[in-house]
């Protein structure tokens, strides 16, 4: 277990926000995490856990205590993996694919770690990582309790889970159990996979060609945050009513869209953002990747402050031109 005080967070968040904690620590192991927990419970510091910081816009230093796990490994039984949580999260698919366990190469290159992606719901082209969650297992901070919390009590939804929510710092994950699938089912009808496929000559992709095939399809719009910091995606792509996406259709002809249900339709952000003229677009030492509207990028020395302005102005724009809200994915602190 690592414990530093006035720690720099500079190259612990994707942004590159130039911002220190006041206290951080770490853990290698479950007992580790115990002691984690009992030092946060004997603490009047506040606390937030974080993973590789690729979800996270820090605005100022943090006078508190910021946690994080580094519990590496994994073990594979039969079509399941259990992984611990201080795992990079692209080196599990990248894992995952070698071993010939098949489901999450739509995942690819989603930056963070394993216990994030179980915070978060992570999900990209057509796959979210909750259809793949068995169980997380963690220490509950309160008790210092070793808890198997299956994935049916997480409820998750759309970059939603329970640890967002009102479980919000209660656990320090260990691991998490993923089911994959022993034949290779591709999921190729999101996004455009299939152009990808056509261009690269691919009509029957293996595994590891459509995790390649998603890889090239990222690098080619979202920048490396050791280059230019940014967050990845930093909108959620908003879920409208049918009758909402109908209005909006008959003003915007070839207004891409993805059918929920009966009921709803998901609108891309980045293409509304993008309507609104923010694409390229910079203010201050914050902007718009010129190559993704969905992507707010530190073009060098900005301030979380700054990002979550430009933030702000993306929002209003976006209400006005199609009155409908965008949300931060990026945890904003």
């Amino acid at each position: 277990m690592r414990d530093f005080e006035n720690y720099s967070l500079l190259w612990l968040n994707t942004f590159r926000i130039n911002v220190k904690c006041r206290r951080f620590l770490d853990f290698d192991d479950v007992h580790e995490a115990q002691q984690v927990a009992e030092i946060l419970r004997e603490s009047a510091l506040p606390y937030i856990i974080i993973g590789e910081g690729s979800n996270l816009l820090l605005t100022q230093d943090y006078e508190g205590i910021v946690v994080r796990s580094n519990i590496k490994g994994a073990t594979i039984v039969g079509s399941q993996m259990c992984c611990g949580s201080g795992e990079v999260w692209d080196d599990m698919v990248a894992f995952a694919i070698q071993s010939q366990l098949y489901g999450a190469e739509n995942l690819s290159l989603i930056p963070g770690d394993v216990g994030a992606s179980a915070v978060q719901n992570i999900g990209a082209y057509g796959v979210e990582v909750k259809d793949l969650i068995v169980e997380i297992e963690a220490v509950e901070i309160a008790t210092g309790n070793i808890c198997v919390i299956p994935r049916e009590d997480c409820q998750y939804a759309y970059r939603q889970s329970r640890f967002k929510k009102e479980w919000k710092n209660r656990y320090l994950i260990t691991h998490v159990t993923y089911q994959f699938q022993e034949d290779f089912l591709p999921h190729l009808d999101y996004g455009n996979i299939r152009a990808e496929l056509e261009r690269q000559g691919l009509a029957k992709p293996t595994a590891q060609q459509l995790r390649q095939v998603i890889i090239d399809i990222r690098n080619a719009k979202l920048p490396d945050p050791n280059k230019l910091g940014n967050a990845g995606s930093f909108f959620m792509n908003p879920i409208v009513s049918r009758e909402k996406y109908e209005q909006l259709a008959l003003q915007y002809e070839k207004m891409p869209h993805y059918t929920i249900d009966a009921d709803h339709e998901k609108i891309p952000a980045g293409w509304m953002i993008d309507q609104c003229g923010w694409k390229g677009k910079r203010l201050g030492r914050a902007g718009v990747y010129d190559k993704q509207a969905l992507v707010l990028v530190n073009w060098g020395g900005a301030t979380g402050q700054e990002i979550v302005d430009l933030c702000q102005a993306i929002q209003q724009d976006v209400k006005k031109k199609f009155g409908v809200e965008i949300y931060p994915e990026v945890n904003i602190i």
